[in-house]
């Protein structure tokens, strides 16, 4: 009990004060969310992204175990929810955006700064969390982006979208300096190093402020399945692998509390954009993020109890 109170004081409360504040300020002063989305997607997630990877001790079969537990993790979500979604004979608008639901989740904006903080003594915790981050924005603008738009996007754009991704190039950078052993010098490390310290409070303000004006209208069954199978279900499928593939330690660690981050907004800026459900994916978003307070708290606290 003592460590699961330490994880709510020291981990769950500072994010979601944050996000408190990022809520006030935007209700206050109307805050300009498209800037502030382009610091934290071109600026401060390409900075800490190349910051852990390049402080990491990440070698490669390490980064091959962790991105064949993604593909694993995230084939099984996909599967999960596109079987679901059938069964519950959800119209083929409302079928994307639950599975987007599901399978995408805030890996950024919430994910990092989480990470952050529950391995701020150990970087390769961390390190995993940027690797998760770069497998996330992939899979959004691959599955994620074709699924909203159906046949109307192709897949080369795509992908292309995902390679322009300055987050892509940082992490690339950063295993380049790292294998390399090449010491930065303090010219350019201290601004780079700076930029990514501002990261956690700058992407918590930003989520705050883009949950500030969404509204729970009704509590549906759409919506019930995805905050299950994104909260529970994606951490239990999680669990189930790291013992199967039998790993353990940080990377156990890691990989699990990355399994029970909420959903993604892009879920929900997809649907806007193409017209599937748009009310709906805001209120998914809205609610997984507040429930993830408690699930994250008891993911966070079992990666501590099974994998110390």
């Amino acid at each position: 009990m003592k460590i699961f109170l330490m994880i709510i004081v020291n981990v769950i409360l500072p994010v979601f004060i944050l996000i408190g504040i990022g809520a006030f300020i935007h209700r206050k002063y109307k805050l300009d969310l498209n800037t502030l989305s382009k610091i934290n997607n071109y600026l401060l997630m390409p900075a800490v992204s190349f910051v852990n990877i390049y402080q990491s001790e990440i070698r490669g079969e390490a980064l091959l175990t962790i991105i064949g537990f993604l593909l694993l993790q995230n084939g099984c979500l996909i599967l999960l929810s596109s079987t679901v979604a059938k069964i519950s004979r959800f119209d083929r608008s409302l079928s994307a955006t639950f599975k987007n639901s599901v399978v995408l989740n805030n890996s950024g904006n919430f994910g990092l700064p989480v990470s952050q903080l529950v391995f701020q003594h150990n970087p390769l915790g961390a390190s995993i969390q940027v690797i998760v981050t770069i497998f996330q924005n992939f899979i959004t603008y691959t599955y994620g982006l074709m699924n909203s738009a159906s046949v109307h996007t192709k897949r080369s754009t795509a992908i292309k979208s995902f390679l322009k991704n300055p987050i892509f190039f940082a992490l690339l950078l950063g295993l380049a300096f790292q294998m390399t052993a090449i010491k930065l010098p303090s010219f350019l490390w201290t601004p780079i190093d700076n930029i990514s310290s501002a990261f956690i409070a700058v992407a918590l303000i930003t989520l705050g402020a883009q949950s500030a004006y969404l509204r729970i209208n009704q509590f549906s069954l759409p919506l019930l399945l995805s905050l299950i199978g994104r909260l529970i279900i994606s951490p239990m499928i999680a669990l189930a692998l790291i013992l199967s593939l039998k790993l353990d330690g940080t990377t156990a660690q890691a990989l699990f509390i990355a399994s029970s981050f909420p959903s993604s907004r892009n879920s929900a800026l997809f649907a806007l954009e193409h017209g599937n459900h748009p009310s709906y994916a805001a209120q998914t978003v809205l609610l997984s993020t507040l429930f993830s307070s408690l699930t994250v708290t008891l993911v966070v606290y079992l990666s501590k109890v099974l994998f110390y």
